[in-house]
């Protein structure tokens, strides 16, 4: 099973960082969702002392690499406000599809628990980490080539600032 936390003692640094909406439900591409996971890394970035290294959004899950001094922190606060807001979206939008994230005893949960965080240490595993998110839209079959997709950090007109290492 993969991790579900960043390690306290391994929090500060780099990680490579799979999100992933409950019951992988296709959400993401439509009422604007996207930008609402865009605000909130801004927010991170100007706020929180959050780096992006490299991101993709798909539609029922994100990749990233950040590097922050509080990793945990950063996850924390993020999965929180981006699952009060696209709650929001939902009950706006598609009040029926609200229904698939609230468990038996009638707790809403957007996101799932783990976070499959990995420590980037060295340089070779950075760059594989970065094809292999910038690739995946491609081996979805949504765009030929991984600048065409526009969320995600090999678009050259980059919707987020990126500081790759």
């Amino acid at each position: 099973m993969p991790s579900r936390r960043v390690p306290i003692a391994l929090n500060a640094g780099t990680y490579y960082l799979t999100l992933t909406v409950e019951r992988w439900y296709y959400l993401f591409d439509r009422f604007n969702r996207w930008q609402i996971l865009a605000d909130s890394l801004r927010y991170c970035q100007e706020n929180k002392e959050l780096q992006l290294n490299g991101y993709v959004f798909m539609l029922n899950h994100i990749h990233l690499i950040v590097s922050s001094p509080d990793v945990a922190g950063f996850l924390r606060d993020f999965k929180r406000f981006t699952s009060k807001q696209l709650r929001e979206s939902l009950q706006n939008h598609e009040p029926r599809v609200l229904e698939l994230f609230v468990d038996k005893q009638g707790t809403y949960r957007f996101w799932q628990d783990t976070n499959a965080p990995k420590k980037i240490e060295n340089p070779a595993f950075y760059l594989q980490k970065l094809n292999y998110l910038h690739e995946n839209p491609v081996r979805k079959g949504y765009v030929v080539k991984p600048e065409y997709w526009f969320w995600s950090s090999a678009n050259p007109e980059l919707p987020l600032l990126v500081t790759f290492l």
